[in-house]
């Protein structure tokens, strides 16, 4: 467990620090939820720790659907995509390093993506349970079923969120390595909203059986889904989608062609 010297700030202070970054990032269609490193040091495993002090503040970053009109579509309009790896991955990046330059150009923040791989090729943070304990989606899993009648089979868990069910992504986690947060930040549990035996095996088994009818993402009343448009490029194979951007009029012939 690493402890720091450093002098806490409030929670108060905390919202001062990141409020206008939040708002920033809101209005391009993400969502940030504050946690303390060792809220989730505590629940995973010593190979997956982040190695900062207990107290330090993370913020674990969403993409709710509006991401792709706010965001993406204009960011491909503004031919900034260079068309090197995943246009989403691209622009998040992109989006998310731009804010972090402007809102905090003295302050040391560490961003991981969902994308990046260890050299070990594990990930370089686990998005779900970042999600989870930071209170934004909760992430349910095989164990939170009494008695499942799957017995030894792997069942991969999934996020639900209150107000988007399924329809969101978990995109990053950024630590700043020099911002350790006081007692007054508690832990709040995320929204408990598939809550009986049935519901939980009926979602796991839409994850697990059927993800590609994209049913789980409804097992909640949703405020938000993906547009038409969203859900033709998400549902277009990867090696696909850049000769559909093309066809959308996104990208030229003379962009590079890696997707």
């Amino acid at each position: 467990m690493m402890r720091s010297s450093n002098m806490a700030i409030s929670s108060e202070r905390m919202e001062e620090l990141i409020g206008t970054f939040r708002e920033s990032l809101k209005a391009q269609g993400f969502e940030l939820y504050p946690f303390k490193v060792g809220w989730y040091n505590a629940v995973v495993s010593d190979a997956h720790h982040l190695s900062y002090p207990e107290d330090t503040l993370a913020l674990v970053l969403l993409s709710t659907p509006s991401m792709f009109e706010r965001s993406f579509l204009p960011f491909l309009q503004s031919q900034s995509c260079e068309a090197v790896r995943d246009p989403i991955d691209e622009c998040i990046t992109h989006t998310v390093s731009s804010s972090v330059s402007l809102c905090f150009p003295n302050q040391s923040v560490h961003v991981s993506y969902d994308y990046e791989m260890l050299p070990s090729r594990r990930p370089k943070f686990l998005a779900q349970t970042a999600a989870h304990v930071s209170g934004a989606a909760y992430y349910y899993q095989k164990s939170d079923v009494h008695s499942p009648a799957w017995g030894d089979k792997k069942m991969f868990g999934v996020c639900i969120h209150p107000r988007l069910g399924g329809w969101f992504a978990i995109r990053a986690l950024l630590v700043f390595k020099d911002v350790q947060v006081g007692e007054d930040l508690q832990q709040k549990g995320p929204p408990d909203c598939v809550c009986s035996r049935e519901d939980r095996i009926e979602l796991l088994e839409r994850f697990n059986f059927r993800w590609q009818d994209w049913s789980y993402r409804d097992m909640v009343p949703t405020e938000e889904s993906y547009s038409p448009q969203q859900r033709e490029y998400f549902l277009t194979p990867p090696g696909q989608r850049g000769a559909l951007l093309r066809q959308w009029g996104y990208l030229t012939d003379t962009d590079k062609t890696n997707i």
